[in-house]
């Protein structure tokens, strides 16, 4: 199944080889990493040569794009990777070798793919080193001829081709698991790795995420949590946006110097979070410390040991980086609320029920078995004090369990849950005591109770119900398409043909009182909504007209 791939395993192995990777992994702490090394030192390249600083990183680095984004993931979980790794990995948010400025200029004066123009007609200056680089762009400082500073994101070139082909290496080894691991097949695992194949592709065109960037930035004009810089220009490689104050969510040191409250800026992160998943179903899905600042006043304005000056108002998180977004449907937003809320209130009958009725169980589940091993499993973890608990890890505990019953888990849900590892260790790392349940809790119930208000509910069907009644005027030319269709297969269909026939006379028969009863139910909701306390009443009415309605 692989050999297609082998020339791509064996530069992998080469690579790791070269590094020898295998000495910076713990096997006597993680024995099932053994044979990993074992591997590693077999290859020619990694005979005579000894451990090496940040090897790690460098080989990502090597390894490609892919593997960039894998380091930024576990650079968060200092939880799961030791403290070793963990500085190396850290370096992969913004600190990638960049490439040549000269290829960064060609980029951004390219007439196809860049802006079209001279780096002189574009900019009064360029800076030509980099401010930054990442795993699939780089970032230079510049000045607009109208005095603004900017920054100047251009891509990597020629990187799509690397990421095209990792990708057919990752879908036949998920088909490969999928055919022969349960858990596999529970996670869906083929649909996740094809949804984060388009999501990296998408990455790679700057005018998307020059879109996303100004969505984002709309859905937070105003806030007193983030600051969403804005997009001034961009084309499918080069993206200018507004330059901005600020330093990276991991220099917690620069925050205590400053002077500002660490818990205040951890609980902003998350409420931040649930503002993006449950108030605007946008919600930054790669949030990795390189890609969350937080304001800082003006260099000018810091003395030499960075004593802090009033910015004028609580410092902010700033917005950047918004390639890779989420969103879910309204019914999973519920869903993943209402579960969430069952966990915090250790009530997993409630869990199991929802699942259940969600359809991502299979219905002959024994759900009292998956009730017990849920409140078996995670319930301790629930009784820890706040400090000991790990939100992320109780999710996981869910989901590991949830994969033994058949449960059939949304690629979107699967994002979230990876940008909620990044948020509760982004978290965890700025202040180790955070209360995330208590602050995720209120946020939760109040977005629950706004969703099932039947007063909104009746308000939202009220705004649908000219479409609804337009609709179905459609209904009897749909079945004169269909007899007509039918009536051209010949006599075959001639059961079927009476069969509409009569469902087509029936309906005509009860279209009068269709719009008889669907016109009342329209005046119940109008009034029903506008009118203060007798509301509830003409609530009432409604749903007596569609009881009516449907034994009729």
């Amino acid at each position: 199944m692989l050999l297609s791939h082998r020339a791509r395993l064996l530069e992998l192995w080469r690579i790791a080889a070269a590094y020898r990777i295998d000495t910076h992994l713990s096997v006597e702490e993680a024995p099932q990493l053994q044979p990993l090394a074992r591997l590693i030192r077999l290859h020619p390249a990694a005979w005579g040569k000894k451990h090496q600083p940040n090897a790690i990183k460098y080989a990502l680095e090597d390894m490609g794009t892919l593997f960039l984004k894998l380091g930024q993931l576990l650079s968060t979980r200092r939880d799961l990777v030791p403290p070793e790794i963990i500085e190396q990995l850290v370096q992969l948010q913004d600190k990638v070798k960049p490439f040549d400025s000269d290829v960064a200029i060609a980029q951004i004066q390219d007439a196809k793919y860049g802006l079209g123009q001279s780096i002189d007609t574009l900019f009064a200056r360029f800076d030509v080193k980099p401010l930054a680089a990442a795993s699939i762009a780089q970032v230079h400082t510049a000045a607009l001829h109208d005095g603004r500073e900017v920054v100047v994101k251009v891509a990597r070139p020629n990187i799509r081709a690397t990421i095209v082909a990792d990708f057919e290496l990752l879908r036949e080894l998920a088909n490969w698991a999928s055919a022969r691991i349960e858990a596999a097949r529970a996670v869906r695992i083929i649909d996740i790795v094809e949804d984060y194949r388009q999501v990296m592709l998408n990455e790679l065109d700057l005018t998307l995420e020059a879109d996303n960037t100004t969505q984002m930035r709309n859905n937070f004009l105003g806030s007193a949590l983030m600051y969403v810089p804005e997009v001034y220009n961009a084309a499918k490689n080069v993206m200018v946006m507004e330059r901005i104050q600020g330093v990276p969510i991991s220099q917690v040191e620069v925050f205590d110097k400053l002077g500002y409250d660490r818990a205040t800026l951890a609980e902003k992160g998350l409420t931040i979070f649930f503002t993006q998943v449950f108030r605007d179903n946008f919600f930054h899905a790669d949030m990795h410390p390189g890609n969350v600042f937080v304001e800082t006043p003006p260099i000018k304005t810091l003395s030499a040991d960075m004593t802090a000056v009033n910015l004028g108002h609580e410092p902010r998180y700033i917005g950047l980086d918004c390639a890779i977004m989420g969103t879910l449907s309204k019914d999973d937003q519920l869903i993943v609320a209402r579960m969430l809320l069952s966990v915090m209130n250790n009530n997993f009958t409630a869990m199991v029920d929802i699942v259940s009725r969600a359809g991502w169980i299979p219905p002959n589940t024994d759900k009292h078995a998956l009730m017990r091993d849920m409140k078996r499993t995670v319930g301790p973890m629930l009784q820890k004090s706040i400090n000991d608990i790990d939100f992320a890890g109780v999710l996981m505990q869910i989901l590991d369990i949830a994969r033994r019953y058949h449960m059939s888990i949304p690629p979107q849900l699967m994002l979230l849950l990876k940008t909620l590892v990044h948020v509760e260790g982004l978290g965890r790392d700025l202040y180790p005591e955070l209360d995330i349940w208590s602050l995720a809790k209120p946020i939760l119930s109040g977005w629950v109770k706004e969703q099932l208000d039947p007063m909104r509910n009746l308000q939202h069907l009220r705004q649908q119900l000219p479409e609804l009644l337009l609709s179905t005027t459609d209904i009897p030319k749909l079945l004169d398409q269909g007899l007509q269709s039918l009536a051209s297969q010949g006599s075959r269909q001639d059961s079927q043909l009476r069969e509409i026939q009569q469902i087509r006379a029936d309906m005509l028969n009860d279209r009068r009182r269709d719009w008889l009863a669907l016109s009342g139910f329209a005046v119940f909701i109008a009034i029903a909504t506008q009118v203060g306390w007798f509301a509830p009443i003409f609530y009432l009415l409604a749903i007596i007209v569609v009881i009516w309605r449907v034994l009729a």
